[in-house]
């Protein structure tokens, strides 16, 4: 499976007083990726919740900082699936940007992030629906 790639602008609240994205905030990007892939696959975050009363939900995260992004930087997050299990995903993401001198794609920052498909109202895992699953894979 191809990763899913999605494009995305620094703007000044993504920064610090340097410029450089805060560190943070890569986790804002990844999940903002995350959705814009499921709403790819057809699935709102919303509906999936309104009609299953399930929701994926982080249970980990993993980041690894390469290189700084800056202000105004276009950046692409990329996602696609490493691991599946009965109630949970692995997702691998990283953020991207293209170096202007060299024309070569430089990795900002990479992350593994796990998500747990939970009830809603109790949070207890439970077995993602086969044709999530399907869609995903």
């Amino acid at each position: 499976m191809n990763p899913f790639v999605w494009p995305l602008r620094v703007y000044w609240e993504d920064t610090d007083a340097g410029g450089i994205v805060f560190y943070a905030n890569y986790l804002k990007f990844f999940e903002r990726a995350r959705t814009e892939w499921f709403r790819s696959l057809g699935y709102s975050q919303q509906e999936l919740k309104d009609t299953t009363g399930c929701m994926f939900i982080v249970s980990q995260t993993q980041l690894k900082y390469s290189h700084p992004a800056l202000l105004d930087d276009e950046l692409h997050i990329s996602t696609k699936v490493s691991e599946v299990g009965g109630a949970s995903l692995v997702i691998e993401q990283s953020a991207m940007k293209r170096d202007p001198l060299s024309e070569r794609t430089v990795v900002l920052c990479e992350g593994s992030i796990r998500i747990a498909w939970v009830q809603v109202g109790s949070l207890k895992p439970s077995r993602i629906p086969k044709d999530i699953l399907q869609s995903i894979l």
